[in-house]
């Protein structure tokens, strides 16, 4: 299936979400958040002087967005950003990805390392902010945690292990600890970065090094497959009947790379099975 595009010149996007009929993400390196609607028109939501990750909706809908290099999460009240959850103590390295409960808990992971730089792979934590702001530690030992999802039921978490290259869940227990950890999917050739959920209970994820997304289910079954011309970093499903997909695109995530060339797109394809769960 060929892709359409739906906004063009982006420096490098990341975290989409389908919400209040819009697709809101961010554009990393150009420290914005952005809400784009089906036809395309789009408005800066945020700015976020640290580079904004993950995205995501409190039960009392202010938005949650990750502000990676000083590793904090910011809330919006009314407009104005404001310090929700410090995760320095916590963080191994910068924050990236997150997703956000039915209770509001927050999931947030981390780097582990300084991939910009080219350092060796160290392993990282994922780190829960409950509704009080505690923090805790929920799993550690994660290669890359990366993009992440939570089932319909609120039972489980799915989680992309970059530097791992799989898939990997976690029982939710009641109090949002996680439990049971296994494998869901390993991945040959590819690596899996942002992922989202459909009814089916199949997990589109978007592989920067392959230039695809690429459609899996548990145990690794590859069902479908949506190439790219430049490298797909994070993907979406949404629409009218959360059967659009949308992909990030950009030919590097490297800083001045992103902001030199600005190909950072956002691309669509409607696919067979609507989105669910969370994010």
């Amino acid at each position: 299936m060929d892709t359409s595009i739906l906004l063009d010149g982006l420096c490098f996007g990341e975290g989409p979400r389908w919400h209040d009929s819009h697709l809101w993400f961010s554009d990393m390196h150009a420290h914005e958040v952005i809400k784009v609607a089906i036809n395309g028109d789009h408005q800066v939501m945020a700015r976020v002087s640290q580079q904004p990750s993950g995205l995501g909706w409190l039960p009392d809908q202010r938005m949650v967005v990750v502000s990676m290099l000083d590793r904090k999460l910011l809330v919006d009240n009314a407009g104005e950003l404001s310090e929700y959850a410090d995760l320095h103590s916590l963080a191994s390295y910068h924050c990236n990805d997150m997703v956000i409960d039915a209770e509001g808990r927050c999931y947030v992971g981390n780097f582990g390392f300084d991939l910009t730089a080219g350092a060796s792979p160290e392993p990282a934590e994922l780190i829960m902010v409950a509704p009080t702001g505690a923090t805790t530690v929920v799993a550690d030992d994660l290669r890359f945690p990366n993009g992440t999802v939570i089932t319909p039921d609120g039972k489980t978490l799915i989680i992309a292990e970059s530097m791992a290259a799989r898939l990997t869940a976690f029982d939710i227990n009641q109090d949002g600890t996680l439990s049971n950890r296994r494998l869901w999917a390993k991945m040959e050739g590819a690596i899996p970065d942002g992922i989202c959920l459909d009814e089916d209970m199949g997990i589109w994820v978007a592989s920067p090094v392959s230039n695809e997304c690429i459609r899996l289910t548990e145990g690794g079954t590859i069902t479908d497959r949506i190439k790219v011309e430049n490298q797909a970093y994070a993907c979406m499903l949404g629409g009218e009947d959360k059967k659009r997909l949308f992909i990030c695109t950009a030919g590097s995530s490297m800083p001045d790379a992103c902001k030199a060339n600005r190909d950072g797109k956002i691309e669509f394809v409607d696919v067979a099975v609507a989105g669910a769960g969370r994010p």
